[in-house]
């Protein structure tokens, strides 16, 4: 069984501020890469899709030419309030 000491206590301290340091310089250092590649990978995403979409609405067009299908499918219709209850004006009674 080991006991512990003062010197043991100081050595772990001093590992632990020295680790916080070099991870806060790491992070400093390499997140704004990580961050710029993400947002890229984001963005390609977000092209391609928008291309598929142009793609097929604008085949959607062109299969027929007497006539121009619009899918209404995917369109949402407004939703109505949620009605909690009938609103009741009181008067005070004195």
């Amino acid at each position: 069984m080991q006991t512990a000491s003062f010197s043991g206590f100081i050595e772990m301290v001093f590992f632990m501020i020295a680790f916080y340091y070099i991870f806060k310089f790491l992070v400093r250092l390499f997140l704004p890469v990580v961050v710029k590649k993400v947002v890229e990978k984001a963005g390609q995403n977000f092209q391609q899709q928008y291309s598929q979409q142009q793609q097929q609405s604008s085949w959607r067009k062109t299969s027929n030419n007497d006539e121009i299908i619009i899918d209404t499918a995917n369109n949402k219709n407004p939703r109505e309030t949620k009605k909690v209850g009938d609103y009741v004006d009181y008067e005070e009674i004195d």
